[in-house]
Formats: structure tokens, C-alpha cells, sequence
């Protein structure tokens, strides 16, 4: 199993581990209502079964290097998973790019925190996993989202019509992306 632990301020950031399955659970369904209305549906989600199913995909997926799933938890309450960051669709060579997805615990919402962590996953999937640009999406009525988004340098890029299925219907979506201005272009070659 892969181990990679990434630290904030406040923050412990760590792939998903067999042991934080039912943290996880517990995360999700104490969030249920908040997260609703900006995440895809994921019917089995409510169950510990397709937790552990998530960590060994995770894992599968950093090993490949086609995905980076991080958890979130507070340096005081380490057993506690308060959000998660996921990079997915993660490209190499000419491309080298990602998209992220991110969510937080209700309580946690407007303390900085998910910026906090971008700000640590989002330099580490630059300098570690050398990528040159990270996309991000977001619905339009998510004003939070996209001042946290502007905030951290994403800029955008442009509106996708019916994008992505969520809260039982197709919504629009603003398309940001950041792009890394350390890139070296010695990276276009590196395999993960």
C-alpha cells in the first residue's frame, strides 16, 4: 500500500488507508445534505463495503500514477476525516495535466481550510507529481467554490453546458484551470 503524508498548519493530507474506511463513511453521511447539491451521485456510497472498495482503488490509481486521492483531517483530530482533494485523469507528456475535485466538512466550510490544503496538494502535484496544469470545475451558483478557486490562481478558462450530473439533473459547470509557471519541460518525458 502507498504511503504519502502531506502536512499544513492544521492539516494532515493522506491517500486513503484501510483504516480511515469508516472515518470516511462517517464523513460522508454527516455531510449528506451539504454535498449534495455540488457532488455526483455515488449510490453505494453510504456503505463501509464500497469505502474499502475506494481505498484499494485509490491505491491502485497512485501506483499507476492516473490518480492522487488525498484525506483531510486536523492535526488535533487526526482520526477524524473533515474533506478530501481528488486529482483524477491524470495525463503525461505533452499533456501533463489533471483535473481536481475537493470537498469539505460543513463545520469546516469558511476557515480556510480547503484552501489551506489546495494550496499543499496543488504544489505537490506540481513538484512531485510534475504536471503542468490543474483543472478545476465548478457550478456557477458555487460562489464559495469559485472565489476559493480565484484565490489559489485558477483562472477560467470557460462554461460547459449540462457537464456533469449531479442533484439528479445535468448542470453547467465554469471550467479554471492553473497552470505551473516552475514546469520543466525535462518533465515531458518522466514516467510514473
Amino acid at each position: 500500500m502507498a504511503k504519502l503524508t502531506l502536512t499544513s498548519e492544521r492539516l494532515l493530507l493522506t491517500l486513503p488507508r484501510a483504516d480511515q474506511a469508516a472515518a470516511m463513511l462517517d464523513f460522508v453521511s454527516r455531510n449528506r445534505d451539504h454535498l449534495k447539491p455540488w457532488s455526483p451521485p455515488a449510490p453505494d456510497g453510504y456503505t463501509l463495503e464500497f469505502w474499502n472498495n475506494v481505498v484499494s482503488t485509490c491505491d491502485t490509481a497512485f501506483e499507476a500514477g492516473s490518480a492522487v486521492r488525498l484525506w483531510l483531517a486536523t492535526r488535533d483530530a487526526p482520526d477524524t476525516i473533515i474533506g478530501s482533494i481528488g486529482y483524477s485523469q491524470i495525463a503525461r507528456a505533452a499533456f501533463s495535466s489533471c483535473v481536481v475535485g475537493y470537498q469539505l466538512d460543513q463545520q469546516f466550510v469558511g476557515q480556510g481550510m480547503m484552501s489551506e490544503a489546495l494550496r499543499v496538494a496543488n504544489r505537490y502535484m506540481f513538484e512531485e507529481q510534475k504536471l503542468h496544469r490543474i483543472a478545476a470545475n465548478y457550478r456557477p451558483e458555487n460562489v464559495k467554490s469559485g472565489r476559493l478557486l480565484a484565490g489559489l490562481g485558477f483562472r477560467i478558462d470557460g462554461y460547459a453546458k449540462d457537464y456533469l450530473y449531479i442533484d439528479g439533473a445535468w448542470r453547467d459547470h465554469v471550467l479554471t484551470s492553473m497552470v505551473n509557471a516552475e514546469f520543466n519541460v525535462g518533465w515531458l518525458n518522466v514516467k510514473r
